[in-house]
């Protein structure tokens, strides 16, 4: 080849070597690290995060996330929002700076849903453009709407010896096999028409019982104004805490 073919090349060589080297802007991250210690029934023991906060958002490897609890000296105990058995002692673990948060609005309405806010009735993804904090501060009394409005649950013994009222918290408290589920659905199933937002939330029942649920919300056309959030009962702890 010729010298002046050689002198060519390098000469291009060299011009896209500037080039890229002008280009090229070093970014500078300042991040945590820590790494997994021990991993246990839901839960990981976390060292080298001296700076998480209480209820902040960690990541770990394979999108799995965390709520920091314990906070110690030396260790963070993290309840898992997901399936760990991936995870092992020494994976790497960071900070988000930010606390547990899910998605909320109108596109909820008529879905089931997992406690992080994942779809679970393969109606296709959700869409939204607002989250809020699972653990935010409520209301001052003086800020919070007065109790005037009955809700009528359709059973006559209930709204006529114990009403109740929007915005009302109820405890319905039974044994097993009472009928605390039929009473929940049935005040759902009579709001129809009344304007009324309802959100049914299973903790820690089979999937069966579920899809029954569902099944009758559907059935007398309630999930039109009708939010179930499961967790069943094979989820992970982190799922329960959350519902």
């Amino acid at each position: 080849m010729a010298p002046d073919r050689f002198q060519s090349l390098f000469g291009e060589a060299f011009d896209t070597m500037r080039r890229t080297r002008e280009a090229f802007q070093p970014q500078l991250a300042l991040r945590e690290i820590g790494v997994v210690t021990t991993v246990s029934n839901g839960i990981a023991r976390v060292s080298g995060l001296p700076g998480a906060g209480s209820e902040e958002l960690l990541t770990f490897p394979g999108d799995l996330y965390g709520i920091a609890f314990n906070i110690d000296e030396a260790e963070i105990g993290v309840v898992l929002l997901g399936e760990y058995w991936h995870l092992h002692a020494g994976d790497e673990v960071q900070r988000t700076g930010r606390v547990m948060d899910v998605p909320v609005g109108d596109a909820l309405i008529g879905r089931v849903i997992d406690p992080v806010g994942k779809p679970l009735d393969g109606k296709g993804r959700l869409v939204f453009n607002r989250r809020l904090p699972t653990e935010r501060g409520a209301p001052a009394i003086m800020d919070r709407a007065p109790v005037n409005v009955p809700l009528q649950t359709g059973l006559k013994v209930v709204d006529a010896l114990i009403p109740v009222g929007r915005g009302q918290r109820e405890l319905i408290q039974g044994d097993r096999q009472t009928g605390k589920t039929a009473i929940a659905i049935d005040a759902i199933l009579n709001q129809k028409g009344q304007e009324v937002l309802c959100i049914y939330c299973a903790i820690g029942q089979r999937a069966s019982a579920v899809a029954k649920v569902v099944a009758e919300l559907e059935e007398k056309g309630a999930m039109g104004y009708t939010i179930v959030v499961v967790s069943e009962g094979n989820d992970p702890p982190g799922h329960k805490y959350i519902a």
